[in-house]
């Protein structure tokens, strides 16, 4: 069954049981998910955030934005307006469908994993996960990586509080790291 559809039937009617809510419209879901990732020497290689670019849209089947820095900054040898990263922002069935990819493909394939880590709540009900490697992803072909660069997945979700989005991810199949 997809994501999707088993949140529909099983995961919101449970999340209204365990968290007390009358109407289904309280249920907390997941509103977006925004995959960024940031490219350090894009500054001086257009090359490295076209590849990072095109790596993104591999990974989640639509084509990034690429952001540009608001100020200069000299330490860094960026100026405003250089190219320094690129994100995609995921909703609807795309957004569903790289959940479920990333739960069941890409996590387990990290290298000594043991869950991911409970304290990466905002306080507000959004989770924010590092990703070391692009390689754990099954798009990525490991021969045509020219480096290794991470990204950052945020799950934006509805929940009034950080209890109530890590029970609906938990639900969903986050594997949460036990004892922290």
């Amino acid at each position: 069954m997809q994501l999707e559809e088993r949140y529909k039937k099983e995961i919101a009617p449970e999340l209204k049981k365990r968290l007390g809510v009358k109407n289904i419209f309280q249920v907390p879901r997941v509103e977006k998910v925004v995959v960024h990732r940031g490219v350090g020497e894009g500054a001086s290689n257009a090359k490295a955030i076209e590849t990072a670019a095109k790596e993104l849209e591999d990974i989640t089947g639509q084509k990034p934005l690429v952001t540009r820095a608001q100020k200069s900054v000299s330490a860094f040898k960026i100026r405003a307006g250089d190219s320094i990263g690129c994100k995609v922002t995921l909703r609807g069935g795309r957004m569903y469908h790289f959940l479920d990819k990333l739960i069941n493909l890409a996590l387990p394939k990290m290298r000594d994993f043991r869950g991911i880590p409970p304290k990466s709540f905002d306080g507000r009900g959004n989770y924010t996960l590092g990703v070391r490697e692009q390689l754990i992803f099954p798009e990525i072909d490991y021969d045509k990586v020219d480096a290794i660069r991470g990204m950052d997945i945020t799950v934006t979700t509805t929940a009034e509080s950080d209890e109530g989005a890590r029970a609906l991810l938990e639900l969903l199949g986050f594997p949460f790291r036990k004892g922290a």
